[in-house]
């Protein structure tokens, strides 16, 4: 068993038992925007790549995809290395945190998705500072906020799969504790054949809960005004057009 971070372990199973989960909720809150997109549009936390494939079906603009994981990014490319040429040719792919990738000016549309949540504090407002100076005037921010506070205790929040490859069973365990002012997730992946278990490894995530006052007020802090989101589950902000 396993207990590490940065993705090392969950990058293996990731796309088996979230993708077309995340693919589905990515058609549903950001493609619409992607299509209305005229200069470029940035994916923050791109991950293994879902939501950038979405961005790049639903727009024909340039897209910037922000992922400094290196376990994340391999599956990122290997995902792009199975798309059309025309397609990978309009993918940069930045592997440094957005605050270090000296984007400036050139999206008209921001992403993040499943990504926020798991940034601190200080990280976090240097992320929309970053994401702020990487939008032209009048571009627009959609991502899924934190949660607004912390739970009352150890919650589970669910089972991934069971996904079949072969005579295998992929599946993982998820829950939630609080844990000295922060939320920590625990994703406990398991692979069975038949009634024995072969592994089992575990991967924990910190999260930072944030009330939408304070989102708010470091949105506009760092010159973003919040304004209605298309959808349930997001919060918007746009850079002003002047």
């Amino acid at each position: 068993m396993g207990d590490t971070g940065g993705y090392a372990v969950s990058a293996e199973f990731y796309d088996l038992l979230q993708a077309e989960t995340d693919r589905r909720l990515a058609e549903r809150r950001f493609a619409p925007a992607a299509t209305r997109a005229r200069h470029a549009v940035l994916d923050v936390g791109a991950g293994t790549g879902i939501v950038t494939e979405v961005l790049l079906r639903a727009s024909s603009v340039p897209v910037h995809a922000v992922e400094p994981a290196p376990a994340m990014r391999a599956a990122l490319l290997s995902r792009l290395a199975h798309l059309g040429a025309d397609q990978r040719a309009r993918v940069t792919v930045h592997p440094e945190p957005l605050a270090a990738a000296g984007l400036t000016a050139v999206a008209d549309l921001a992403v993040a998705s499943n990504v926020i949540a798991c940034l601190d504090p200080p990280t976090r407002r240097a992320t929309w500072r970053a994401i702020s100076a990487a939008l032209l005037p009048g571009g627009l921010l959609l991502f899924d906020p934190p949660p607004a506070d912390l739970t009352g205790g150890c919650e589970t929040m669910g089972r991934l799969g069971p996904v079949r490859v072969g005579p295998d069973l992929y599946s993982a365990d998820v829950t939630r504790r609080p844990d000295r002012g922060i939320l920590r997730v625990v994703f406990t992946y398991r692979v069975q054949r038949g009634q024995e278990l072969l592994r089992e490894a575990r991967e924990a995530f910190d999260m930072w809960p944030t009330p939408p006052e304070r989102l708010t007020e470091e949105l506009e802090a760092a010159g973003l005004h919040v304004v209605q989101a298309p959808g349930s589950g997001l919060v918007a902000a746009r850079r002003p057009a002047f």
